[in-house]
This record gives C-alpha cells, sequence and structure tokens, in this order.
C-alpha cells in the first residue's frame, strides 16, 4: 500500500492515499447507510465501530496510515472483526466490503472460518484485489465473494477502483436521506407590508387635512 503508481494521473501519490480518497468518497454517497471500518495487516482491529456518523468516519480513516495493524494479511480475522461490529447493528441487509493487495499469510482466525461465521449472519461479503498480476490471491477473494453470495472485483489502478465501487453501489444501493425541508423565503415580508399599510391609513386618518375632520 505505501508503493506509488497505483493513479497514473498522480504517479507520486501512494497507493494507500488513493485507496483512502476513493473510499472517502464513497463513504460520502452512502447517504443513511451505517458504516464502520475494520483495518487488518498482522492482527484486525475495529478503527470504527458502525455508526451514523459518516462525517466522523471519514476523519478516522484519514488518520489511517499505511502499517498501522503490521506488515502481513491477516484476511480471516479482517473478515471476523467485520462480522463482529456488524453483530450489533439492526439492519436487513449487512455486507463488508474486503479490501485487500495482499495475501493470507497471518491472524489466528482462518478464512473458512471467518465466512462461515457471515453466512450464519447473513453478511455478504464483497471482495476487492488490487494491484497488479499476482499481487492478491484472486482464487480466494472469489470463493469469499461466491459462498457468502456476493461478487468479487479486480483493480489494476484507481480508475478500476472508482469503477469497483460505483458497481458495488449499484448492487447495493443506499436508502435517499430524508432531510428537515426548511423554507427561507422571507415569509415576513408580507406581514410587515400589511402593518405599513395600516399604519399608513392610520395616520391619513388622524391627520387634519384642510376640509376635513380629524377621525
Amino acid at each position: 500500500m505505501a508503493e506509488s503508481g497505483f493513479d497514473k494521473n498522480k504517479p507520486d501519490k501512494r497507493k494507500f492515499d488513493v485507496v483512502e480518497s476513493i473510499v472517502s468518497d464513497f463513504i460520502k454517497r452512502r447517504f443513511d447507510d451505517n458504516i464502520g471500518l475494520v483495518i487488518f495487516g498482522t492482527y484486525a482491529f475495529t478503527a470504527s465501530p458502525v455508526t451514523y456518523d459518516l462525517s466522523a468516519l471519514k476523519q478516522i480513516l484519514n488518520m489511517v496510515d499505511v502499517g498501522i495493524a503490521g506488515q502481513n494479511t491477516a484476511i480471516g480475522e479482517g473478515i471476523a472483526q467485520a462480522v463482529r461490529s456488524l453483530s450489533f447493528g439492526r439492519a436487513k441487509e449487512k455486507a463488508v466490503i474486503l479490501l485487500t493487495d495482499g495475501r493470507q499469510n497471518s491472524g489466528s482466525v482462518s478464512v473458512a472460518e471467518a465466512v462461515k461465521e457471515a453466512k450464519e449472519s447473513g453478511i455478504k461479503i464483497y471482495t476487492v484485489g488490487i494491484g497488479g498480476s499476482g499481487a492478491f490471491d484472486e482464487g480466494l477473494l472469489k470463493r469469499i465473494a461466491k459462498e457468502s453470495g456476493a461478487e468479487m472485483f479486480a483493480a489494476s489502478d484507481a480508475d478500476e477502483l472508482r469503477s469497483v465501487y460505483k458497481k458495488i453501489e449499484a448492487l447495493e444501493p443506499s436508502p435517499l436521506r430524508s432531510e428537515d425541508s426548511i423554507d427561507r423565503r422571507p415569509l415576513y415580508l408580507y406581514p410587515l407590508l400589511l402593518a405599513i399599510l395600516l399604519l399608513g391609513v392610520k395616520i391619513y386618518l388622524s391627520y387634519p387635512y384642510p376640509g376635513r375632520r380629524a377621525a
């Protein structure tokens, strides 16, 4: 994740930073979803529990950096941690997006055990392998996605990764946000004009014009 060249338009930018930006944009478009963040490397941990506060989630995502969970790849532990995080939610539809540029080589939880737990909880796992040929275990990611009722994607560069997230958005549409509508039209003008009109009439009737008695 620390190497550069993943984004052809910004070749000097680290792959991790490019991925972080794309994921952040994806989160911003999820409207009323509750989303959490699990980081996995040599081990896995929950960086953010499932939350409705997507602004806070994006801030946490911006604070994460390469190697924060170690240099290895514990895919099984990552899935298991994500399943545990989702177990606290009450949503009918639950899904995990597993993003990796490595191969399972660490952790105390096997991928098979973690996928079984996800299936029993009704959680789909969309898998996304990023990088060139051989960078990730395509066969494993396909099995994880298929067994959980989801799909596997591959992205060799930033443009392909953006396309992947758009496909996931189509497969897992987010409900439209229900917002309070605020009418900002200056309606106070109408009673104000009426008050001015009545005041003018009162002044007119109260003023002792020649030939007319004062009211």
